[in-house]
């Protein structure tokens, strides 16, 4: 069996918008919302797709489920009562689709052409949070080494000198190899002799690109912070939450103990809220990742199928116990605009982007066997 997935749920509409956020206006060939490209749009051609093929008395030769939830964005237990049902009634999925990369141009600063970027490895999520204390008092008379200055200090240690380690995998040479034919002079010759310059772009890939940073190693973002109630008190708890995406190198509890370890250097509890480990990466040989390639081939002529690491959370980690082959991608052509309003202001989608997802999806149900 074969399994199509979305989620329908969103994150907040906040910020300034040039139409109303949950208007689903159509304007100049394009659809204004939050949700119309994180990730309705998927699910709406998925469905399109089976409407159609049911309408003409199509008949699969292998089972298609078509699956969603609603609590993508709060890492709920939506999808986990999905694979549970699907458990229950012994059903195990050659492929599963979910949401994650799109067919978009110049994914990478320096790379030209659109690709079709596939996710192939899901990096692991974590919430941490960094609690200081101290005993209070009035601002007016500040001994040394408050909770804040302490905790400015962990932070800035933590920004100015990354402690976790940058590595190349297999999932990251493939995609550069992949890319170097339309890469610019100089990145095609680093990027086509990476025996010799990988030691010195695993150092300076972060600089180039913050997102091809972010797919070498685990990142830590600080998201949230308190500290007293009043503007002229000392607090005696200080804390900050900080969002971390694990890689495969230097898992989840090897992160967590590395950033601990510095944290507790400036007298500093940590506390984790939720850690979940990376997904094992899906081989660009696998006969499901071969028919992506197909169907993008088929759809999308002329455009390269390329595997590249996903750095945000999904859905599709919860399906691993009953499928070796969760495979992210949304067939649909972004603009770097849209791509970059996931989860920001002003949403779109163009008009034009769902009718090739359709026919994606019809192309991946008339050859499910194949996967």
């Amino acid at each position: 069996a074969i399994l199509f997935m979305s989620h329908q749920d969103v994150v907040p509409a906040e910020g300034k918008w040039d139409h109303d956020p949950f208007g689903g206006e159509i304007s100049d060939g394009v659809i204004h919302g939050r949700g119309t490209m994180d990730t309705k749009a998927s699910g709406f051609c998925f469905l399109q797709a089976a409407e159609e093929l049911l309408s003409q008395g199509y008949q699969p030769e292998v089972d298609v489920y078509l699956a969603g939830s609603c609590t993508e964005e709060i890492s709920g237990d939506g999808a986990k009562k999905t694979v549970k049902w699907l458990q229950d009634n012994g059903v195990k999925l050659a492929m599963v689709l979910d949401e994650g990369g799109t067919v978009i141009e110049e994914p990478i600063g320096g790379v030209k052409g659109i690709y079709a970027m596939v996710g192939v490895l899901e990096k692991g999520y974590g919430d941490v949070k960094f609690i200081a204390k101290g005993k209070g008092g009035h601002a007016s008379a500040p001994p040394k080494n408050t909770p804040w200055a302490r905790m400015a200090a962990f932070i800035n240690e933590v920004e100015k000198h990354d402690p976790f380690t940058p590595k190349f995998n297999g999932t990251i040479t493939e995609m550069f190899r992949r890319m170097a034919p339309n890469m610019n002079f100089g990145m095609r010759l680093v990027f086509s002799n990476l025996w010799l310059f990988k030691p010195l772009l695993t150092k300076l890939l972060g600089k180039i690109s913050p997102m091809g940073g972010a797919m070498i190693k685990t990142t830590l973002a600080f998201t949230k912070g308190k500290g007293s109630d009043g503007y002229n008190v000392l607090p005696t708890e200080v804390f900050v939450t900080g969002n971390m995406r694990f890689i495969n190198h230097q898992p989840t509890e090897e992160s967590i103990k590395l950033i601990s370890g510095i944290a507790k250097k400036y007298d500093i509890e940590t506390e984790v809220l939720k850690a979940k480990v990376p997904s094992e990466p899906i081989s660009y040989e696998s006969s499901a990742f071969k028919l992506i390639e197909k169907a993008v081939e088929t759809i999308y002529p002329g455009i390269d199928t390329v595997p590249y690491v996903m750095t945000g959370g999904t859905d599709a980690k919860d399906y691993e116990v009953i499928c070796p082959n969760c495979i992210r991608f949304a067939p649909l052509y972004l603009t770097s605009a849209q791509l970059a309003s996931m989860h920001a202001e002003n949403e779109s989608i163009n008009v034009s982007a769902l009718q090739p997802g359709v026919e994606f999806f019809k192309f991946m149900i008339k050859n499910g066997k194949d996967a």
